[in-house]
């Protein structure tokens, strides 16, 4: 895999590359910038997964320094820039990061809709009105469905990507089993065979032999 790219305005710091390798984050590559905002990694890739680009810019402040994208076989290019580094991140060159992409737009409408109703929720209860904050509670809980079969469904949908097992083991990984044996059932033999494919069909069977599921 190549992950090129530039952060526009930066001058001086280090940029990681880094993903997760058992429960723990490590850095996998690193390069210094200095002068120029263009940077380069190449690494060994055995199949597709999440990998981050962090920016230490030796100022402290860890915010705003990391980028999540979908990593795969092939030249993934990151352009950002140094003030917004996360929030202003396009990213090109991987099929499972767009589609991570739609994912998070539709999501980010369901948790607005949620703050919104908590607003209202908690309004109502400092009004003590009871029978709205019940009302609001039912809508809050009816919005959780709805997420859960939006990211079953997305993931379902998209079974010969990494992305499904991925997102079924991040979101829903607390959806009855039945909604994720749905997508499991649907993977290709080389979405099963990969990192989150195999850690998914684990996690299944661990949930199977536990007496509550």
């Amino acid at each position: 895999m190549t992950v090129k790219g530039s952060v526009v305005g930066l001058r001086k710091g280090t940029l990681y590359l880094q993903k997760m390798q058992d429960t723990l984050l490590v850095s996998v590559d690193s390069t210094t910038v200095n002068g120029t905002p263009n940077f380069l990694f190449q690494t060994p890739i055995e199949t597709d997964e999440v990998f981050y680009l962090y920016l230490d810019k030796e100022d402290g402040d860890s915010l705003n320094d990391r980028i999540l994208f979908f990593g795969e076989k092939g030249e993934i290019e990151i352009n950002t820039l140094l003030k917004t580094f996360e929030s202003s991140a396009q990213i090109t060159g991987s099929k499972n990061q767009e589609l991570l992409q739609e994912y998070i737009a539709f999501s980010r409408k369901f948790n607005d809709q949620n703050l919104e109703l908590m607003e209202d929720f908690y309004k109502a209860q400092m009004a003590q009105n009871t029978e709205r904050a019940d009302s609001i509670q039912k809508k809050i809980n009816n919005l959780l469905k709805r997420r859960y079969l939006y990211t079953i469904n997305f993931a379902a949908n998209n079974t010969d990507k990494n992305i499904a097992p991925y997102l079924a083991l991040t979101q829903v990984y607390d959806a009855k089993l039945a909604l994720l044996d749905s997508i499991a059932v649907k993977m290709t033999p080389q979405v099963r065979d990969s990192k989150y494919g195999k850690e998914f069909i684990n996690y299944l069977e661990q949930r199977r032999a536990t007496p509550e599921n």
